[in-house]
């Protein structure tokens, strides 16, 4: 091309418009279709309940499916990110995620929506989220795309979960979270004696619980002070609560200081831990 060609720079956007206004037909023509396709085949409530039931008894998601956080000195628990994911893949005919609307000016624009394609019902949020990490010692500018795309991804997941449990039914959520804490009751080893029942967790299973724990700053004198007795005496309902902390703080619902005496700043998460079933696995 001619560099001194004065409609160079205006071809570039013309076709730049053409690309754009194809992609977004394309993005409509998907839509259309989806939104036919759920109207002809509408969903079988009773078979999507089942498959979320179903989902709900594996004890990798009864792992993961509630977390916690503190409010005016109580704890507040709630559907995880996972579980409403999976609760929307098993209602169907929903459309959900997060799409970042702008990036200038060091913060993102973001939406997170969930579209019911069958009955036409739309919840979205839009949101910013600064690229910026706080710690203890202070904040800075996040520059790496990578840490900016986690920033950005771990605040809209959030977002998506409200969106989320606002267009699937409230009855069918909780049946959904009573069955994964059916499933957690059943796979726990459990003993009936004079004392009532105890969860019997082995030194293995408080090993990782520690080791999951640890990633976020927190040893095992906090979690024993939390809940007020030694770890190879805890109780059911301690490893319960304790689990629905540790997916708050994995999901970035909450941070170790609002449940433990921690003065230290978290460790940043390494990989093989993140991806560990951990506190689940010594609940088992």
């Amino acid at each position: 091309m001619n560099e001194l060609n004065p409609f160079g720079s205006e071809d570039r956007e013309q076709n730049g418009g053409a690309i754009a206004a194809v992609g977004e037909a394309r993005e409509i023509a998907e839509v259309k279709a989806a939104m036919a396709v759920a109207q002809m085949y509408p969903r079988d409530q009773r078979k999507a309940m089942d498959r979320i039931l179903n989902a709900c008894a594996r004890p990798t998601l009864a792992e993961k499916a509630q977390y916690a956080f503190a409010r005016g000195g109580q704890e507040i628990t709630g559907p995880s990110i996972r579980l409403a994911e999976t609760i929307a893949q098993g209602w169907g005919h929903l459309q959900y995620g997060m799409r970042e609307l702008s990036n200038v000016g060091g913060a993102s624009e973001v939406e997170a929506y969930c579209w019911d394609l069958e009955s036409n019902v739309r919840k979205s949020i839009q949101f910013t989220v600064s690229h910026v990490r706080n710690t203890k010692k202070g904040s800075y500018a996040l520059t790496d795309s990578r840490d900016i795309y986690e920033n950005v991804a771990n605040n809209g997941a959030r977002r998506v979960r409200a969106c989320i449990l606002a267009i699937v039914p409230g009855d069918v959520v909780e049946a959904a979270e009573q069955a994964c804490e059916q499933t957690l009751r059943a796979k726990g080893d459990i003993y009936e004696g004079s004392l009532g029942t105890l969860l019997l967790v082995g030194e293995e299973r408080l090993a990782k619980l520690l080791e999951a724990f640890a990633a976020f700053g927190v040893d095992k004198e906090a979690i024993e002070k939390k809940i007020q007795r030694r770890m190879d005496s805890i109780l059911p309902a301690q490893v319960v609560s304790l689990g629905r902390i540790y997916n708050s703080l994995r999901d970035g619902m909450s941070k170790p200081h609002e449940w433990f005496d921690v003065t230290n700043e978290a460790p940043k998460m390494p990989e093989d831990i993140a991806n560990l079933n951990d506190l689940a696995k010594a609940a088992a």
